[in-house]
């Protein structure tokens, strides 16, 4: 059965996604959408799909068709995020890391000037984490998963997904430069979005002044702002809460009132390209 003829079926489920907008019905090509970022002068939405799939660069327009696949030229291990720089050239993250165990992570970079090609050799990026000694470490040390990045006045800021049982809610900010090259993360600060799992943080973005940030987890996201240079953490930070549960894996900022954000196809809800309101602001 089809996503079309399955989603009929279960109308009265799928259609109530609360205070999130559903503005696209992402094709099945998409069902396990990760990464998001969007081209807002030619409103082309690029996606990828993470671990598993085809090494694709997906291109969207606003009403949720591909109008563009571009094949890149590495494995997709575990593509988990996108983000875009000032230059117009875009990045994958192939940092997905459930286990702890892998010494193969990497930034894809996509120089803009290809970006109609067909087929694309990818910059790479290459990164350890240098708190991390073993593959895996304990399991109370295991904070080296991410899902989640941006870019940011030439440099790369990644945000960890832990997988520690009694801090799910902890996620590390590390900094990388923007080029090709072998480099170690640089640690920069932590924080704590709660203490259940549905507070992963999944994926992150940065407003185009510079001086909002999205951090989006499958219940929630979290808005900062009033932060000085990459001190991203202290600040005013505003929790705004969902009120429809789906894997929700990617977000962008469409302008500062407004985001972007995607969901997994999970056979009953979700697949979809949303936009959510930002009304309040508070102090942390």
């Amino acid at each position: 059965m089809n996503k079309f003829l399955f989603s009929i079926l279960f109308l009265a489920t799928s259609c109530n996604t609360g205070n999130l907008k559903v503005i696209a019905d992402l094709p099945i090509d998409l069902n396990e959408v990760s990464g998001l970022t969007v081209d807002q002068k030619n409103n082309v939405f690029w996606m990828i799909n993470d671990s598993g799939n085809k090494s694709i660069l997906y291109g969207l327009d606003k009403n949720g068709t591909i109008i563009r696949e571009i094949f890149i030229h590495a494995k997709n291990r575990d593509w988990e995020d996108l983000t875009t720089d000032i230059y117009g050239n875009i990045y994958i993250g192939d940092f997905g890391n459930n286990d702890n165990d892998s010494k193969e992570l990497a930034i894809l970079k996509i120089a803009k000037d290809s970006l109609n090609n067909k087929t694309i050799i990818p910059e790479r990026i290459s990164f350890t984490y240098p708190e991390q000694k073993k593959f895996p470490p304990k399991k109370s040390k295991r904070h080296f998963d991410c899902e989640s990045f941006f870019f940011y006045k030439d440099s790369l800021y990644l945000f960890t997904k832990s997988r520690v049982s009694k801090k799910k809610g902890q996620t590390n900010l590390y900094q990388l430069p923007s080029k090709k090259g072998q480099y170690k993360a640089k640690l920069l600060s932590s924080f704590n979005t709660c203490e259940e799992s549905e507070c992963w943080v999944t994926s992150a973005d940065i407003n185009k002044e510079g001086n909002k940030m999205a951090l989006l987890t499958e219940s929630n996201v979290f808005i900062f702002s009033d932060f000085k240079d990459n001190d991203f953490f202290n600040g005013y930070v505003t929790k705004y809460n969902f009120n429809f549960n789906s894997q929700k894996e990617s977000v962008f900022f469409k302008n500062d009132s407004t985001l972007y954000i995607a969901d997994e196809y999970l056979g009953i809800h979700g697949g979809n390209l949303y936009e959510f309101s930002l009304n309040v602001k508070s102090k942390n």
